[in-house]
């Protein structure tokens, strides 16, 4: 039975990415859109954000003003369009951060 715990764990870890993946539709996750202002907080965040070099589910472009399309975010301090937490497992979805060519890949 023991070997069976380990094995489902090992399917559940290995699925998470493939299913964050699949969640984020047209630039929107949970029907929010990502882009737009965004704060960083440590906890009740809307999303659960984690940082990869490669492969993301979006690319994240950060700017100063006018974050009106997708992967354009702009860090605030107060009135935020939606909250992220950065995890380092499980998150909701994973994000890199570009310089150019920000969205889905």
């Amino acid at each position: 039975m023991r070997g069976f715990s380990l094995f489902l764990a090992v399917c559940v870890t290995a699925a998470a990415p493939a299913l964050a993946g699949e969640r984020v539709k047209n630039c929107s996750f949970g029907g929010k859109p990502l882009y737009g202002k965004v704060q960083v907080v440590k906890s009740f965040p809307d999303f659960k954000v984690q940082l990869v070099t490669s492969f993301p589910d979006l690319r994240v472009m950060t700017v100063g003003s006018f974050p009106d399309a997708c992967g354009k975010w702009q860090f605030v301090n107060s009135f935020p369009d939606f909250t992220i937490a950065y995890v380092e497992a499980f998150p909701d979805f994973t994000v890199e951060l570009v310089e150019s060519f920000p969205g889905e890949p």
